[in-house]
């Protein structure tokens, strides 16, 4: 189980990840879809922790577009900060950015990026982002 610690630091989110021995790959490095989990996590208890659920029946949010640079390996036995921000507020739409660094020197081993719609269930189309969410999302621009 990943261990949450998020902290309020001007506003930036920080998400703290312990990765575990099944999380590797044959070379003992962080096996590269582990990344997107950890962001995954990460973007899911910031828009929590902002009071934005991800579905409430009739609306939720759908991931459109994901992406990950790799900047450097990550092992078991570090210990890792996501930092979530946010990047764009469109019309039905959002951008957040995380940063995963290895806590104790700080280094980035990872910049990743994800494109979330707000999407009705309903009629199955995206739809206009809720103000108090523009409200919410812009305090942390």
């Amino acid at each position: 189980m990943y261990r949450l610690i998020w902290s309020r630091i001007k506003e930036v989110r920080f998400m703290e990840i312990k990765p575990r021995i099944s999380e590797t790959d044959m070379l003992g490095h962080i096996n590269n879809a582990s990344y997107f989990v950890y962001m995954e996590e990460a973007r899911l208890t910031f828009l929590k922790e902002l009071g934005m659920h991800v579905s409430n029946g009739e609306f939720t949010f759908v991931l459109v577009s994901t992406k990950c640079n790799f900047v450097r390996q990550g092992y078991v036995g570090q210990v890792f900060d996501v930092q979530t921000d946010v990047s764009h507020i469109g019309r039905t739409s959002l951008t957040l950015i995380s940063e995963i660094a290895e806590k104790e020197s700080g280094k980035i081993i990872a910049k990743g990026e994800a494109t979330i719609v707000y999407f009705d269930t309903v009629y199955q189309r995206a739809a206009e982002l809720p103000d108090s969410f523009r409200v919410k999302l812009k305090a942390n621009t």
